[in-house]
């Protein structure tokens, strides 16, 4: 019959298959980019498996894509929540860190003065292809933890005494998960982005004088 609407291939018991939304591509495709950065997908698995992402059409498409990844649906990893907006923090003396499996907004307000400011991206949760920071640094310091996959990029920080300084990582890189856009301006302060450093040796291997553990 014309104009008849025909449902989505039915899976085994029969009843019609759930269509994917735009929201559910965009997990996905989050979920992807995260494994990739993580050394879970090579760049040429990446780039198929998000043009089947951005084409799928119900959720069983999309979950085949991510069922041999540690961060896909039903792992105890929760993207449903949108990220927030804005996180704004500000010290005036004291310490502020983000840690383990914290969410990364779209946006931060870094504003320091005598305290310090650190950001620890090794296991964090990121929702966004791009994170705007705007830093006030004034006499105190701003670190950036960084991972495979997450660049940072501090060019547009005017400096009025102060430091900038961000490790470029050598050789090959994975595809990049995150941008870190930096802009604002560093007065008798200092922003630093470097990877982890790696574990310290154990008292056990100071003793032998084994050598230090990779990271």
């Amino acid at each position: 019959m014309t104009g008849e609407l025909s449902p989505a291939a039915s899976p085994a018991d029969g009843r019609p298959e759930l269509r994917a939304s735009h929201a559910d591509r965009d997990r996905v495709v989050e979920l992807l980019r995260i494994a990739a950065g993580d050394g879970r997908l090579t760049a040429e698995e990446l780039d198929e498996r998000l043009e089947a992402a951005l084409t799928a059409r119900t959720q069983r498409e999309l979950t085949v894509l991510t069922a041999d990844l540690p961060a896909a649906p039903g792992s105890g990893l929760d993207l449903a929540a949108p990220p927030k907006e804005v996180v704004r923090i500000v010290r005036h003396g004291g310490n502020a860190r983000s840690l383990g499996r914290w969410a990364v907004p779209k946006r931060m307000e870094i504003k320091v003065k005598g305290g310090n400011v650190r950001l620890d991206f090794t296991e964090a949760v990121i929702t966004s292809p791009v994170l705007q920071v705007d830093a006030d640094v004034r006499g105190g310091s701003f670190l950036i933890i960084t991972r495979p996959g997450v660049v940072v990029d501090a060019d547009d920080v005017e400096m009025f005494g102060g430091s900038v300084k961000i490790h470029s990582p050598v050789g090959p890189q994975p595809p990049t998960i995150l941008h870190v856009e930096i802009s604002g301006q560093v007065r008798g302060g200092n922003i630093r982005a470097r990877p982890p450093r790696p574990p310290r040796r154990t008292f056990w291997q100071w003793l032998v004088r084994r050598p230090r553990p990779n990271g």
